[in-house]
């Protein structure tokens, strides 16, 4: 019950409540990421051209690093984003234990089209199917592969199966965006006062969110290449479902080879940012 999956249809109460929590939160998304403190996006345009006019069908998800509890919804701030607009807002995974501890939280975040993720839970817990079927809607989804948040400045850490996983099993597979960004852990840093974060968001503060290319993924040639990586290793198995056409000890080599494809591109996007904030100091 405390999932609330029947209040993150769009048909809930006539979309009112849905249309009401974007604009509230996207008001005070705009207002922390403009008014507030200094945001510089790169390559923004690819972004909002694949939120607004991307080809009919085709699922977006986008993927980022997780510095902060405020990075969404607040990285889509930006001036020129419609984040305001429900219709258009993207679906996230978000921390079951965190978003989801109670029946008032679990409607907030539900309203704001995130999806409860147990950590810990695996790749084929409840909830995935439901961000399948967001894919398979060719909606827009975003996660944090990481998997926790992490203010430490240090390269991208290795990313959890789960959305590779996505990717290899929607049925249109999806426009895979990747995105770094800085400046969160400032904004709202885990260990501010007596090791608690703070009560509001810090102001006066340099955010910089760097937007990389599309990436395409060839499943079927990916699964060839898992298939004949699977007969020469060997994995502890977890007796996972028969997924995709392919065992469990072929899915985990296709797993990690779409990951370390994504995390080898957020890197380079990390070092390019980490460039850019070196050059503004």
């Amino acid at each position: 019950m405390k999932t609330m999956q029947w209040a993150a249809r769009a048909e809930h109460l006539g979309g009112i409540p849905r249309k009401m929590m974007f604009l509230a939160v996207g008001a005070f998304s705009k207002a922390v990421s403009n008014l507030f403190n200094n945001t510089t996006v790169h390559n923004a345009d690819t972004l909002l051209r694949l939120v607004r006019s991307r080809p009919p069908g085709v699922p977006l998800l986008t993927i980022s690093n997780h510095m902060s509890t405020l990075d969404d919804p607040v990285m889509w701030g930006f001036k020129g984003f419609p984040v305001t607009d429900a219709k258009l807002g993207r679906w996230v995974l978000a921390a079951e234990d965190i978003c989801f501890k109670n029946m008032a939280l679990s409607y907030f975040f539900r309203l704001g089209k995130c999806i409860p993720i147990t950590r810990g839970g695996g790749i084929y817990q409840e909830h995935m199917n439901e961000a399948l079927d967001r894919l398979s809607d060719g909606a827009w989804l975003h996660t944090f592969p990481e998997g926790k948040v992490c203010q430490e400045d240090a390269p991208i850490r290795r990313l959890k199966w789960g959305t590779a996983s996505l990717i290899s099993r929607a049925p249109v597979t999806p426009i895979v965006l990747p995105i770094v960004h800085h400046g969160f852990e400032k904004v709202m840093p885990e260990k501010y006062m007596f090791g608690r974060r703070p009560p509001f968001p810090l102001c006066n503060r340099d955010i910089r969110i760097v937007i990389g290319e599309p990436m395409e993924f060839n499943i079927p040639k990916l699964k060839k290449m898992a298939v004949d990586m699977s007969n020469d290793v060997s994995f502890s198995l977890a007796s996972w479902p028969r997924t995709c056409g392919l065992d469990e000890a072929a899915q985990r080599c296709l797993y990690t080879n779409i990951s370390n494809q994504i995390r080898t591109a957020m890197e380079r996007l990390r070092k390019i940012c980490k460039s850019c904030q070196e050059m503004k100091d």
